[in-house]
């Protein structure tokens, strides 16, 4: 598989692997449907940020460090590539946990349907492909 920038991974052939990456749409890369979805994208990420600022002003630098520690951590906790992972210890770290949002009902329209065959999934994963 070569990774070229701003496409879909291609198969040795040079055609998209859709069975990995999914269907594209042209007009999706090029530019956001709507002006506010760049802003709702970025949201955690200038969250994260935000509290991350005002806990160095309160308790000093090493209280972010510590937190985006932790943060790394349960981010790097997931299933097998061929099942959906909840992220429960890092929306237990953010106090998400408690609260419903849109992705909780509707699901996020980011995290799409994986389908596939498992041992080919995780070999992929693995780089062993």
């Amino acid at each position: 598989i070569v990774p070229v920038a701003g496409f879909s991974p291609q198969g040795a052939y040079g055609v998209q692997d859709s069975l990995r990456s999914g269907f594209t749409s042209v007009k999706n890369e090029l530019l956001p449907s709507h002006p506010l979805e760049l802003s709702e994208k970025n949201f955690q990420l200038n969250q994260d940020k935000m509290n991350f600022s005002t806990l160095r002003n309160i308790q000093g630098l090493h209280a972010p460090l510590k937190l985006q520690m932790e943060y790394r951590a349960a981010r790097q906790i997931q299933r097998l590539p061929f099942l959906q992972s909840s992220n429960l210890a890092l929306d237990t770290l953010r106090n998400s946990d408690e609260s419903i949002g849109f992705e909780d009902v509707l699901n996020d329209p980011a995290q799409s349907e994986v389908m596939g065959e498992p041992h080919m999934m995780v070999e992929y994963k693995l780089g062993l492909l």
